[in-house]
């Protein structure tokens, strides 16, 4: 199984990667997490340093395949999940999907692709172009992380079209929606009422899922010193146990950027409870300021 995890920049995704990774590790799987963002810190919270990315190894390289090795490129992480970091171009230059494609061209002359149960690649914020959207190419199933807000779930639409467009050429599959440390969960409904697909999680607002890329722990980890997280596990072993079950997935037709607006900005305009209202408000002033 190949997932690729997509969401807004800064909310959680390669948090919530990591976690997914352990816990499909806990249920017995064997796992690869691929960082596909070029400030390669996707796997920091499973390995506790920046690892060598891909791109950087090839060059050292001068390119020559033959001459690397899985060990050069593949680091074991906490709970035996191995990390893989693609690494990216300089700012400003060349095309991050570009070296996904490297990456993956490379793991496959390693035979790494058939070694594992499930390989997970963890993507860097919204499709804006085809090269961000690259590891869809190599997806089953796309998992979208998101929260509570207009542009989380503005970016989540984005995402839904664009594995509308891959689907159209494989299997391609959107997983669901993954809330992300949220209070609550009613414009992720509204939104889905709009665009239906499948919310497989909604973690509550805990400090600590913050806390632990700081500490670059995984929650599993922080777990084995700190009992009262064993429940927070709890939410990503539930997607992993959805996920083992090959969930049939949809094929999303997202809402067209004006409706969305309209349907997002409704909803602070009009809010349903009074304590909503206050703290919404601001958030509307600042979603149409800028």
């Amino acid at each position: 199984m190949k997932l690729a995890v997509y969401g807004k920049g800064g909310i959680g995704k390669s948090t919530t990667s990591c976690n997914i990774s352990v816990a499909l590790s806990r249920r017995g799987k064997k796992i690869l997490q691929i960082g596909c963002d070029p400030k390669h810190d996707s796997t920091f919270t499973l390995t506790g340093f920046l690892i060598p990315t891909i791109i950087d190894t090839l060059q050292a390289k001068d390119y020559h395949y033959e001459d690397v090795w899985p060990e050069d490129v593949i680091y074991k992480g906490y709970g035996a999940v191995d990390c893989v970091e693609a690494g990216g171009p300089p700012a400003g230059a060349g095309c991050g999907g570009y070296v996904v494609g490297e990456t993956v061209k490379l793991l496959k002359e390693l035979n790494a692709f058939d070694e594992y149960d499930v390989i997970l690649f963890d993507v860097l914020g919204d499709v804006v172009c085809g090269g961000f959207a690259a590891p869809l190419n190599y997806a089953d199933y796309c998992l979208i992380v998101t929260d509570n807000g207009f542009d989380a779930l503005f970016a989540a639409n984005r995402i839904a079209a664009s594995v509308r467009e891959k689907a159209r050429t494989h299997t391609l599959r959107l997983a669901g929606l993954i809330g992300n440390r949220t209070s609550t969960r009613d414009l992720i409904n509204k939104y889905i009422d709009t665009v239906p697909m499948p919310v497989l999680e909604v973690l509550p607002l805990i400090e600590d899922i913050r806390v632990s890329r700081v500490k670059g722990k995984t929650l599993f980890e922080m777990a084995e010193f700190d009992n009262s997280l064993e429940y927070v596990c709890d939410y990503y072993l539930n997607i992993a146990d959805q996920l083992i079950a090959n969930p049939e997935g949809v094929i999303p037709k997202e809402a067209a950027d004006r409706e969305l607006f309209s349907l997002l900005s409704d909803f602070y305009l009009n809010p349903t409870t009074e304590n909503q209202k206050i703290n919404d408000f601001s958030l509307l002033e600042e979603i149409i300021q800028n």
